[in-house]
């Protein structure tokens, strides 16, 4: 069985057991959360589609970590201009562990 979320403005195709990295949320490591918006749910039976989200459908997930992505560099240079910018951005992230899908 698996499901399609949407967390943090993106979507996520998870299966029990899956390791996500989302957008940082503020919640202690170790605590577990339920993802509401399950835009759909796939199964023996068949895919459910939702509309935009699939009725009475949730994700428990726990939460495993907290921390930083790889550095991405931004380097702006105009040549002959005299024009350079450096600068660096590394995203924050919150890692979750994929504990039951309720459908």
């Amino acid at each position: 069985m698996y499901a399609v979320i949407e967390e943090g403005g993106k979507q996520y195709r998870v299966s029990v057991g899956d390791k996500i990295r989302v957008e940082k949320r503020e919640v202690q490591i170790g605590e577990t959360i339920d993802v509401a918006k399950v835009l759909m749910v796939g199964g023996d039976d068949g895919p459910v589609i939702g509309a935009p989200y699939v009725d009475g459908a949730s994700v428990t997930a726990k939460v495993t970590d907290h921390g930083k992505e790889d550095k991405v560099i931004i380097f702006k240079y105009r040549r002959k201009k005299n024009y350079r910018r450096f600068r660096g951005h590394r995203q924050q992230y919150t890692e979750l562990s994929v504990e039951s899908i309720n459908a």
